[in-house]
Order: C-alpha cells, then structure tokens, then sequence
C-alpha cells in the first residue's frame, strides 16, 4: 500500500544527517531535533502552538485531557473512521456518540452531529478521513451556537486546505479549538516509528498540554497537572526534520495519482472513484478508496491480490457494532451511510512513489475483474 524504501532512498543523505546529528549531540529526548521540527511545524501550518507526542492517539487523548473534559460528558465523532478517535474517549470515562457519515466525502455528517446534541455534549472530533476536509465551516458554525469544542483528528489529513465561506484558506487540524495528527510511517507525513502532535491557537491550553505530554512538569520534579509520557523523540523528529519541506510535494504526488486512477475508472457503472478538486488542496489522498456497486467488492479484492496488488478495506465493521462500543443507544437505522460504505469500500495502492505503469496495472486488474 505504501513504498516507504523508494520514498527513503531520494532522501537518504539528508535524513542520515539529520539522524547522525542526534547521535553526535546524544540528545535523544527533547533535543534541537524536537524543537526545530515544533517551529518548522508551526511555521507550516499557519498556526501558533505546535505541541509534539509520542503518536496520534496520545494527541488525541492529550487534546482531551487539556480542555478538561469530564467523566459522562458526552463527546459526538464518526462512526465511520479508525477506532483510535472513539477509544482515548472512552479511555477518560466520557460518553462516547457515535453518528452516521456523508455519502459523498466520507465525513462526520452535518445533519447527523445536530440530532446527536443534548445537555451532556461538550465537544465533536470530526475526522478528515483519509485525506479530504470535513465540512469545518458548518460544524464550527454547531460548536459555537451550543458551547461545544471542536477537536480535530487530522491524522489522515495533514497538509489539506480548507476554504472557507470567507474565502481564507485554512491548514485542516487548525481550524478547532485543538487539532491533532499521527507521524506513523505510511503517512503523508511519516516517521520512521510513532510520533504524534498537538496543535492550537490557544495559548493557554497550550501550556496545559505542554505539561501534560511531559508527566504535568513545567518545571523538573514539580507536577502541576496530572500527565502522561508522551514525548517525540529526537530521533523521529530528525526524519521529521528531513520530510516535511517536501509535504507538499508529497501531498502534490498523491493528488496526480489519484487523477490518473480517476481517469481509468471514469464512466464504469460499478466504480465509484473520488472526486477531486482542481480548484483547492481539500483532499491529500492519503487513502485513494473506491465504492464499488453492484459487484462483488470481497471478490474483487481476491482478484487483486492474487495479482500481486495490495489492497484494503478501510474500514470493515462500524465502530457503533464493536464489542467494545456496543451501546443499546445505539440503532442501525441511525447509520445507513456507514453500513453502506462498510460493503462497498476499498482502497487501492497510494503513495508517493506511484508511477504510471504500477497505476496502469492496477486500473486494468480491477477493470479485468469487471470484464
């Protein structure tokens, strides 16, 4: 699904350097490493506070933990997304609320986030889900008429626009009152183990997180806050370091893959491929997922990989029927968009390193299946 090795050899030379560097100065826990990547980081997304951690869902716990969330408050997200966004909720003892998705992008539904609020809700975390922007302007526009935050899982997402009614472009992951992303290495920004961050235009909250990353110390041996251990180490923070002038370009890849996929699908009655947009940066592809209707979608995926092609479904089973989210609040009319999407979904091979004879192969393998 990913070509991390080819991706690896074009910047070999640099990220060496930038790893050495760590070796050379021993600094290996909040180092120069971690600090450059923070400023670089922030410089990148427009935004004032970049906080690194350990990976994405510490980020999303953290986020959590800083706005002070308590037990039983209820907190609404997707139930069409990773299990990562729902866990760290339930993790802090609050009341997870899980509603359906749009057909047409695959993200938190609009309508759906309305009928889910009572009393008890205290915040959304709408899930950018792989790669393309939720609709931020509306669920800001819910966030501030009811009170709530709004905490943006940008895990999938980092370096997508969002243009707003007002026209002003706007990094996905900042638009929140906190927003957080995962480094892990299939990525569009990746590491080479786990990393994680925190971002937000709140200068008080980001002190509170600040401390929380780091066991709730400011000052060594002084708990002011109760935290946790979640730190980037300098290592990852050097290959950091090393990719993340190339985001773009990166991000650039992907986008004129996915338009040649498009192209090899456009008009067949049993795909439906992702659009996309010329005009804007609002999907960073870092999944490029087909529907595929009327059509044996498991048996394609047979086909495929008896082809030698990695592919995948993401996801397979709605988090609203996990065992570990199971909730008698819960009915399956309310999610007649996920349950679709879980039958029809897979996602096809996308990365950086994509040329066009391994996307010509691939499109004439799922249209062989077909024919």
């Amino acid at each position: 699904m990913v070509d991390l090795k080819s991706q690896y050899e074009k910047i070999k030379d640099t990220v060496n350097a930038s790893i050495q560097e760590v070796l050379d100065t021993n600094t290996y826990i909040n180092g120069p490493q971690v600090q450059q990547f923070q400023k670089s980081l922030e410089d990148y997304l427009g935004v004032k506070h970049v906080i690194p951690c350990a990976n994405g869902t510490d980020a999303l716990q953290i986020a959590m933990m800083g706005l002070g969330l308590q037990p039983g408050d209820e907190v609404i997200t997707a139930d069409f997304t990773f299990a990562a966004t729902v866990e760290v909720i339930a993790l802090l003892q609050l009341t997870p609320v899980l509603v359906d998705v749009e057909m047409g992008n695959m993200n938190i539904s609009i309508e759906a986030i309305k009928k889910a609020i009572t009393p008890k809700t205290k915040a959304i975390v709408p899930v950018h889900l792989f790669g393309r922007a939720a609709n931020m302007d509306a669920i800001m526009d819910i966030a501030n008429e009811h009170n709530l935050y709004v905490i943006e899982d940008n895990a999938q997402a980092i370096g997508a626009d969002f243009t707003g009614r007002d026209g002003v472009k706007r990094k996905v992951g900042t638009i929140g009152h906190v927003g957080a992303t995962s480094f892990f290495p299939s990525k569009n920004l990746g590491c080479y183990g786990d990393g994680g961050a925190i971002f937000t235009n709140d200068d008080a909250l980001a002190h509170t997180l600040r401390g929380i990353v780091n066991h709730g110390m400011y000052v060594r041996y002084h708990h002011d806050v109760v935290g946790v251990n979640s730190r980037l180490d300098s290592i990852q923070a050097a290959v950091l370091n090393a990719k993340l002038p190339l985001l773009d370009s990166y991000n650039e890849a992907r986008q004129n893959a996915a338009r040649k996929y498009s192209k090899g699908f456009e008009g067949h009655k049993n795909i439906i491929a992702p659009t996309i947009c010329d005009a804007c940066d609002c999907h960073v592809f870092h999944q490029y997922t087909l529907r595929i209707i009327d059509a044996n979608r498991d048996a394609l995926m047979e086909h495929l990989l008896a082809k030698g092609i990695p592919c995948a479904i993401y996801y397979p089973i709605p988090l609203h029927s996990q065992k570990a989210y199971l909730d008698p609040r819960y009915k399956e009319e309310d999610f007649p968009i996920t349950n679709q999407l879980v039958k029809e979904v897979i996602s096809l091979p996308m990365h950086t390193e994509l040329d066009d004879e391994q996307i010509r192969f691939i499109v004439d393998s799922v249209l062989e299946f077909f024919n």
